[in-house]
C-alpha cells in the first residue's frame, strides 16, 4: 500500500474520532486556559487528571487539514494531522506504540504565519481511540504543550501524585460541621466534614486559643492526628481542597449548631480557604 495511502487512512481515523472536546472548550474535559511559559501546578494538574494518556514525544510531520474536514475549526486557527514519535510515556498503559498520529488545531501567529512543529518536542494530553492502537485523541484546547524540563518536572510528579496508591481523595463538596467551644472566651475547636468521590473520610480541623492565631490541620482518616497541619502549596492534596471547596460553607452545614456557634463555624472555615489561597488559572486569551 502507498505511503499516501496508508497515511490518509490514519487521518481519516483520527478525524472520527473528534469529539467537541477536541475544539470546543466549553465542552472540554478541562478549563481552556492559556497556559504561561511557567505553567502553574494547577493548570498542568488539570491536564494530568483529565488525560489518561500523557507522553513525551518529537513531532516527526504535520500535514494541513482543509476542507470540509476543517469547517468547524475556530477563527484564527489551522487544522493538522500531526504525526510524532514517542519518547516516554508518562501516563497510560503499559506500551503504545513509538510512532502516534492526532488532530490538533494550532493557532495562526500575529503575522499570519502558519505555526511549524515538526522536529518539536511536545507533552500531549490523551487518550486513546477505539479501534486504532496508533491513534490518540487531544483531551482538550491546551493538550499539547511545548516541552520543557520544567514542565517535564512538573508533570512527572503530578501524574506520581495521581497514580499512588494514598492519593488523596476527589472532594466533592461540603458535609455537617460542628463548633465546640472551649472553657476560655475565645477557646474552642471547629471540625467540618468534606464528601467525596470514594466515600473516604476526610476532615478540616480548627483549633482556636485566646491571643493565639487559629491553628488548622487536614484528616484523612476517622482519626485526627494533632501533629497533622496544612497541606503543602501545590501538591494534590492541596489542589484537591483549594480547587473544589465552596467559597462559603453551606447554611446545612451548621443548621444542627446554636447562631453563636455556626458564626464561629463559618468564620473558621473562611479561614481555610483564606490559608489554602485561590486556586487560580489564567484567563483565556481575550477574556
Amino acid at each position: 500500500m502507498p505511503f499516501r495511502t496508508i497515511r490518509n487512512s490514519a487521518m481519516a481515523i483520527a478525524l472520527l474520532a473528534i469529539t467537541p472536546a477536541c475544539i470546543n472548550a466549553e465542552q472540554a474535559d478541562l478549563p481552556a486556559t492559556v497556559i504561561a511559559s511557567a505553567p502553574s501546578y494547577v493548570e498542568i494538574a488539570d491536564l494530568v487528571i483529565a488525560a489518561p494518556l500523557v507522553v513525551d514525544a518529537t513531532i516527526a510531520s504535520t500535514t494541513r487539514i482543509k476542507g470540509a474536514e476543517a469547517a468547524n475549526v475556530p477563527a484564527g486557527f489551522v487544522r493538522y494531522y500531526v504525526e510524532a514519535d514517542v519518547m516516554a510515556l508518562i501516563r497510560g498503559p503499559g506500551a503504545i506504540p513509538p510512532r502516534i498520529g492526532y488532530i490538533l488545531d494550532a493557532p495562526i501567529g500575529p503575522d499570519g504565519r502558519q505555526p511549524r512543529y515538526k522536529k518539536s518536542r511536545v507533552l500531549l494530553f490523551a487518550r486513546t481511540v477505539g479501534g486504532s492502537a496508533r491513534q490518540v485523541q487531544l483531551i482538550g484546547p491546551q493538550a499539547q504543550q511545548a516541552w520543557t524540563h520544567e514542565l517535564d518536572t512538573l508533570t512527572r510528579r503530578i501524574a506520581g501524585e495521581v497514580l499512588a496508591a494514598d492519593a488523596p481523595p476527589v472532594v466533592t463538596g461540603v458535609g455537617n460541621a460542628f463548633h465546640v467551644p472551649g472553657s476560655l472566651p475565645g477557646e474552642g475547636e471547629t471540625q467540618v466534614f468534606l464528601t467525596t468521590r470514594d466515600n473516604r473520610p476526610v476532615s478540616l480541623n480548627i483549633l482556636r486559643r485566646p491571643g493565639e492565631q487559629p491553628r488548622w490541620a487536614v484528616a484523612l482518616s476517622e482519626i485526627v492526628d494533632d501533629s497533622a497541619g496544612p497541606p503543602k502549596r501545590d501538591t494534590l492534596l492541596w489542589y484537591r481542597l483549594a480547587c473544589s471547596l465552596p467559597r462559603q460553607l453551606p447554611a446545612r452545614s451548621t443548621q444542627a449548631l446554636e447562631p453563636a456557634n455556626a458564626a464561629v463555624a463559618q468564620e473558621d472555615y473562611r479561614f481555610v480557604l483564606e490559608q489554602l489561597g485561590r486556586c487560580e488559572r489564567t484567563p483565556p486569551a481575550g477574556a
